[in-house]
């Protein structure tokens, strides 16, 4: 499994490796059922931490995309995952609120705003970039 990972950005190394294994899973890249290189492997790989690749592998096993098996290993989940919940929309909006508000004070129009979104969105569903 090859990510890319930004190990100057501000945004944490075990949040990055959430996003990107989501991104993943959304661009069909990750399918439910296939297997996720262990803790201690992927750390390697990255050269990171192994708590760090813990952390995240934990976070998405609580969000409902990974299981966790002491025989299988970490596996993509293998019967789907959760829908979108009134919880999920208000973290969605909470999220998105500083990037409108962003947006705004740069002087994106609203149809700027959601081209990129829907850009970004359609482009996930075409298989994504690089993780």
């Amino acid at each position: 499994m090859i990510l890319t990972l930004d190990y100057e950005s501000d945004l944490p190394i075990y949040i990055q490796l959430r996003n990107k294994i989501i991104e993943g899973i959304a661009s069909g890249r990750l399918k439910p059922g296939d297997p996720l290189p262990s803790v201690r492997a992927l750390a390697r790989d990255l050269g990171v931490n192994m708590h760090t690749v813990n952390k995240a592998y934990q976070l998405l096993k609580q969000e409902g995309f990974l299981s966790i098996h002491r025989q299988k290993g970490v596996v993509i989940h293998p019967d789907g995952f959760p829908p979108a919940s009134e919880r999920f929309l208000e973290r969605l909006k909470e999220d998105l609120r500083p990037l409108v508000s962003e947006s705004v004070c740069r002087g994106l129009s609203e149809e700027e705003f959601l081209s990129v979104c829907a850009k970004i969105f359609r482009e996930i569903q075409k298989g994504g970039e690089q993780l």
